[in-house]
């Protein structure tokens, strides 16, 4: 006979939990739709499997933490042994919770571990899980841990997976499989989130899109090694079809628990949307706004000084540069690489954070005095965990390098890691980023990251190498925790060589992501689409790039560019002294339309729509009332068909009527057309007046698109 039930609800989920006699480990009974008290506790009945031949001789159910002690033979979720024995231990746990919470706690007296696993979902949706295991001995052989994963069960109906892979400029790539039997696992080795990293493992019912279908998704919020995985055996998952979860990837030796220690594994979170990936993304997007600390302020307009000038950081430039920013409309002007010890190049200089005698012979303070007396905020660029070999830190200090007592790692980028965890390294970044800050009233820091780590060990005392991502992403933390500590209103972007260190945890410290290093917005396009699943549009940077863009080396006109920038936390990565009148003229109507749309861009729901035709994208955001909505159209690549047809405008109020514009302010294209659709000359001018319910059911007639190509409609509510 089974214990109550502990359910915990959220925004129309349920976690829904239960325990056996004799205090073994709870297993979930439901994890999807919330439902009557009534009919979850009819699932426990309803749902007890068989027991098939050539199994084990009774029921058996995944646990909360699943093992082949417990029938289960998958990937399991404690790896644990004490030099190399006592690896299986018997549970005696206890459940308790309710409403939006339920903690399990477990011994195994036998080989002494305390595990507890803490669920919480919150009134948005979003299933938190934190695990933590405890070396209870009191002497003898310390504990190793191989894993600590989160798992929870999936329904059969769950028959495809969505995960996401990428490289540098070409990050968040969608890839689409089949749940079929076996592992499919993603794991990042690369000692922070990576570009390759899934961001969301979603798995759902057959076809499932942005707008439609039942997804489940999980996402480990941590920069450094990860994992995340959906598997079924062809046995199920007790009640249940297959699992889906995540943790920390630990390398061999690298947690090892000491009587009396603790590791705490990497929360993971879970999501379930009966209203496809958007459903998804709503959730995350309102669990991070009610995030404590979180910027709820205008996200200003910025330009980056990189794609401008690049290292050629010359005073009299930069002065102008901050002139024509300042008069188009920008709010935060952010100086990159290069003002620093001998950083004239990518080869020296890195972790020498000393204002440059050389460039800057009356310090900063020039440019920063002529930046805020425009009226603009000012931003550093830094990358405080990356040195080169070639400067004064590693020569007064090179034991500060991570690296094998063989010989140092790989150079990439010409860096190396800075040992974070080494107490005397992590204070000296600290106050050299801390005093620049308070000297020069910095607002922002974009903190760079800009390589993959190899070999990332430590040498201890006695000449030993021992594993070290997990102390290096625990120390970045800490420092990105000390800096906002002393200066609570210092705004922080993570970057990391664009967007390769893209993920809760990093994001519970930061401000935004820089999206990608790539700013040719038709690129963007699927980058920011797929990014904004797990990212709110207001933390993730979008820049107007030069004509031809730097990484692709392709033109394109600036009326795309502009488009494509209003879909996050805009900014502009070009020398705009170089511009005509009228690309300023352009530029300046750009920035004043970013800021009246500010609040509905930064503030409403992510609405994506599930086209038949990838060439062509549309998408925005609806306010939470749905009294506005602003969708962006982009024709990618040229369509299928002769016309894309007439594409339906989800998530509008269906009893409300919109006024419905276009904004050229946001550029307009150029078509391929003889006429352009009945609706389309009046909505440039006053707009049309149309019913939610006919653009939500029906929808608009499109204009016939050149490639590259796109428009920006605005549509506001009007009384009956």
């Amino acid at each position: 006979m089974s214990t109550p039930l502990v359910i915990v609800r959220g925004a129309g989920s349920a976690l829904v939990l239960t325990q056996d006699e004799g205090g073994a480990l709870p297993h979930v009974v439901h994890w999807g739709t919330d439902l009557p008290d009534a009919v979850l506790g009819d699932l426990a009945h309803l749902t007890g499997a068989p027991v098939p031949h050539n199994q084990p001789d009774a029921p058996w159910h995944v646990s909360v933490l699943p093992t082949s002690g417990q029938g289960w033979l998958g990937t399991p979720a404690l790896e644990v042994h004490r030099a190399g024995g006592r690896t299986a231990p018997r549970w005696v746990a206890t459940l308790e919770g309710g409403d939006h919470d339920a903690t399990v706690r477990a011994t195994a007296s036998d080989i002494g571990l305390d595990v507890v696993v803490r669920y919480r979902l919150d009134e948005h949706g979003v299933l938190t899980v934190e695990t933590e295991l405890t070396n209870t001995a009191a002497e003898g052989e310390p504990v190793d841990v191989g894993a600590l994963r989160a798992v929870l069960p999936l329904p059969t109906r769950a028959d495809e997976v969505l995960d996401l892979t990428g490289r540098w400029c070409r990050e968040r790539a969608p890839q689409r499989r089949p749940l079929t039997d076996g592992t499919w696992v993603r794991t990042g080795r690369r000692g922070r989130t990576g570009h390759d990293a899934t961001l969301l493992m979603a798995a759902g019912t057959t076809g499932f899109g942005f707008r439609s279908g039942e997804v489940w998704a999980t996402h480990v919020a941590w920069s450094g090694n990860h994992e995340h995985l959906v598997e079924r055996l062809p046995e199920g998952a007790g009640a249940h079809a297959a699992v889906l979860g995540g943790g920390e990837a630990l390398t061999p030796g690298e947690v090892r628990l000491a009587p009396g220690e603790t590791y705490r594994a990497p929360s993971v979170v879970f999501v379930h949307s009966t209203e496809g990936l958007d459903g998804i993304t709503r959730a995350l997007v309102h669990h991070q706004r009610a995030q404590p600390g979180y910027r709820t302020t205008a996200r200003p307009l910025v330009l980056n000084t990189w794609e401008a000038v690049y290292f050629q950081t010359d005073l009299d430039h930069l002065r102008r540069l901050a002139d024509t920013a300042a008069a188009i409309g920008v709010e935060r002007f952010v100086l990159d690489d290069g003002w620093f010890g001998s950083r004239r190049d990518d080869h020296r200089g890195l972790g020498d954070w000393v204002v440059s005698h050389e460039v800057w012979p009356d310090g900063l303070s020039p440019l920063v005095d002529h930046v805020k007396g425009l009226g603009m905020e000012f931003g550093l660029w830094f990358e405080p965990e990356m040195v080169n070999l070639d400067s004064d830190l590693v020569r007064a200090n090179p034991h500060w390098v991570l690296g094998p007592v063989a010989g140092a790692p790989l150079p990439s980028r010409h860096q190396h890691v800075l040992d974070l965890a080494n107490p005397d390294a992590f204070a000296h970044v600290l106050e050299a980023m801390s005093s620049l800050v308070a000297e020069y009233g910095i607002d922002f820091i974009k903190w760079d990251h800009n390589r993959d780590l190899h070999e990332v060990v430590r040498t201890d005392g006695s000449g030993t190498d021992r594993p070290a991502v997990h102390a290096q992403t625990s120390a970045t933390y800490r420092l990105l925790d000390e800096l906002r500590r002393r200066h609570p209103g210092l705004e922080i972007e993570s970057c990391s060589s664009g967007g390769a260190r893209v993920d809760l945890g990093v994001l519970e410290r930061t401000d935004r992501v820089w999206t990608s290093d790539c700013n040719d917005a038709l690129e963007r396009v699927a980058i920011q689409r797929w990014t904004g699943l797990l990212v709110p549009p207001e933390r993730m940077g979008t820049h107007i790039g030069p004509p031809t863009a730097h990484t692709t080396h392709r033109h394109l006109d600036l009326s795309l560019r502009m488009l494509v920038a209003l879909g996050g936390h805009a900014g502009l990565e070009w020398d705009i002294t170089t511009c005509s009148a009228d690309e300023l003229d352009a530029l300046r109507a750009w920035s004043a339309l970013y800021r009246e749309l500010r609040p509905l861009l930064h503030g409403g729901d992510a609405v994506r729509s599930d086209h038949p035709d990838p060439a062509l994208v549309v998408g925005g955001v609806v306010a939470p009332d749905r009294s506005a909505a602003v969708f962006s159209v982009v024709q990618a690549v040229s369509g299928r068909g002769v016309a894309p047809g007439v594409v339906p405008l989800r998530g509008l109020d269906a009893g409300r009527r919109y006024r419905v514009r276009v904004r050229s302010e946001a550029g307009l294209p150029a078509v391929i057309q003889v006429h352009p659709p009945a609706w389309w000359d009046a909505a440039l001018g006053d707009g049309i007046v149309v019913s939610g319910a006919a653009l939500g059911e029906v929808g608009l007639a499109l204009p016939v698109l050149a490639p590259a190509q796109g428009f920006l409609l605005h549509l506001e509510g009007v009384d009956a």
